[in-house]
């Protein structure tokens, strides 16, 4: 990609949404695409209701709490970020308000407009505690994202300021400079280590980030972009070029490594990266591309999970119904002309993290084609 045209993308990428994916399929030339590709569109659902009240009958609590189901019952802000901006995608502003108030009053911090990551229910499932106060950035972006759709979909002022609010704070505590690049903490606190930081390359939603950037104009966000993608073109792994779930970036300078503490592996995080790539109109890039060869790698007897980098082994089990979404996500904006994927049923889905991955791939191939029109 020349030079001109990554800088194209990229300010495609935060400060005008419907450009991205054309940028990348037909090159700098060419009309510009309809304008507001990456607004709510009016009329009826992006989301199938039946898939949407699927998932909610098996996950959220009538309090507005999304249960973790294959992690001791637990609630995180990604989930409850994730189930906001599909209950506005399917038009159920009830569900959104429902899951929007739990979220504020359980996950809410007392100083800033962040989230706590995790709240654990009690052995009987109705108490229970937040027990790591810590913000997990990519709730937030998800959170944020949520609101600012809402807030146009339902033209509510006050949607927008909360998602506002979550802007300015990511700006403020969530970004470090390291070494020349501007970096995405995953947290506020404990990944910035002495001689480097911990990045997770799959908080860097890049759909989320493009939507901060327009409600809260600020050329960092354009930096942070730019770093981000730079990033995942450097630090990818192992016999496919993957992106680690979570990478350690020197200090000093220098390539990115698997961070330590973590296995080295394209896991349950990493698989989000072409997920978020391919939402934002960046399928060609090399992870997303990566991604697209491990799965549909012809030598294995079933699609993998995960792979480690040590020994590029793979999962001894097959990919979950949520990851072939993703997979079929990736494969399909791989390819010059993208096929409707044959996407699994969420009823298939055999834990929270699952179904909701199916949901996430849907919007995202809807939300990339109206980016292309």
């Amino acid at each position: 990609m020349s030079s001109f045209l990554r800088r194209r993308t990229l300010l495609a990428l935060v400060a005008a949404p419907s450009l991205a994916a054309p940028a990348l399929a037909r090159g700098a030339g060419g009309p510009p695409p309809a304008a507001g590709a990456d607004r709510p569109r009016p009329g009826g659902p992006a989301l199938d209701q039946a898939e949407w009240l699927a998932f909610t009958s098996r996950f959220l609590r009538p309090d507005g709490r999304v249960v973790d189901t294959a992690n001791q019952g637990v609630s995180h802000s990604e989930g409850q970020g994730w189930a906001l901006l599909c209950a506005e995608q399917a038009l159920d502003r009830e569900a959104f308000d429902s899951i929007l108030g739990w979220t504020r009053r359980v996950l809410g911090r007392p100083h800033d407009a962040l989230l706590s990551w995790r709240f654990r229910p009690d052995a009987s499932g109705h108490g229970g505690q937040v027990d790591d106060p810590n913000n997990a950035t990519d709730g937030d972006l998800m959170f944020a994202w949520a609101l600012l759709r809402a807030g146009r979909r339902w033209r509510s002022p006050e949607y927008t300021a909360q998602g506002v609010a979550v802007a300015r704070d990511v700006l403020r505590l969530l970004v470090r400079q390291v070494g020349d690049e501007m970096v995405l903490l995953p947290g506020a606190a404990g990944f910035e280590q002495r001689d480097h930081v911990v990045i997770n390359p799959s908080y860097y939603a890049f759909p989320a980030i493009r939507a901060l950037a327009q409600a809260v104009p600020d050329p960092i966000w354009l930096r942070l972009a730019s770093d981000g993608l730079s990033l995942l073109r450097r630090a990818r792994f192992g016999r496919w070029g993957l992106p680690a779930d979570w990478v350690a970036l020197p200090r000093s300078g220098g390539r990115p490594s698997p961070a330590p503490g973590w296995p080295a592996r394209f896991s349950y995080d990493a698989i989000r990266v072409p997920l978020y790539l391919a939402w934002a109109g960046l399928g060609r890039e090399p992870a997303a591309v990566g991604a697209a060869r491990f799965w549909s790698d012809p030598n294995h007897t079933r699609m993998p999970a995960w792979t480690d980098f040590g020994s590029d082994a793979i999962s001894p089990y097959a990919a979950s119904i949520g990851i072939r979404a993703v997979a079929q996500l990736a494969i399909a904006k791989h390819a010059e002309e993208s096929p409707v994927p044959a996407w699994p049923s969420l009823g298939e889905a055999k834990d929270y993290y699952s179904a909701v991955l199916t949901l996430l791939a849907r919007l995202a191939w809807r939300d990339s084609l109206q980016a292309s029109i």
